[in-house]
């Protein structure tokens, strides 16, 4: 797959500069999710933004835990040769990607919440995933291996969390609804016949 990019000009500039937009449009779509939300209403999709971010620190903290006892090499260390290097490099482990298990830790903690929307952050981590290959950082091991520590960590968060993530929500709620609601309602003057809340 890396050598399949790196030879093909016409692929690989697509594929870098999704990398280099796929990570912040993916943070930014996980916020959106409680900025969408109407203020004082359903707390559906504020819960599953917080658990997707606190999903996202949990499988991090795993992966520090993990890279500790086994710090594998990145593919252009150990096959210098054979690995075109199509993003800047770095010195942390290979196993298990980072990039992989938060964008993973995401997707399956808002699946939880909404199939829909679920299922397009799935696809969103699936292609932060594979561009992670297709760059030369990881092999294929270490981006399902991200995956599987990112479903446990949103399995994790979702479930034993839950009741600490509610009362997280509700604290927030107090600080950003105030703030929100004036946004809401000129939003709603604006595009009256608009609805700007999130539903399945």
């Amino acid at each position: 797959m890396n050598d399949g990019v790196a030879t093909r000009d016409w692929l690989e500039d697509p594929v870098t500069r999704l990398s280099d937009v796929a990570v912040p449009l993916y943070a930014l779509a996980t916020v959106a999710l409680w900025l969408l939300t109407r203020p004082y209403g359903n707390p559906r999709w504020k819960l599953a933004c917080c658990s997707a971010v606190l999903a996202s620190g949990v499988a991090l903290a795993a992966n520090q835990a993990i890279s500790h006892l086994w710090a594998r090499p990145r593919p252009f260390t150990d096959h210098p040769l054979l690995t075109h290097v199509l993003a800047a490099r770095t010195t942390d482990p290979s196993f298990p990607s980072d990039h992989a298990a938060a964008a993973f830790a995401i997707a399956f903690a808002v699946l939880v919440f909404s199939r829909w929307a679920g299922a397009l952050f799935v696809v969103g981590a699936t292609l932060i995933a594979v561009s992670r290959i297709a760059l030369g950082m990881h092999y294929p091991s270490d981006v399902l291996a991200g995956a599987l520590v990112g479903l446990g960590a949103a399995t994790l968060v979702t479930t034993l969390g839950r009741p600490w993530v509610v009362r997280l929500v509700v604290l927030l709620s107090r600080v950003t609804d105030p703030l929100l609601r004036p946004v809401w309602a000129w939003c709603r003057r604006l595009l009256p016949t608009s609805r700007f809340s999130l539903r399945d």
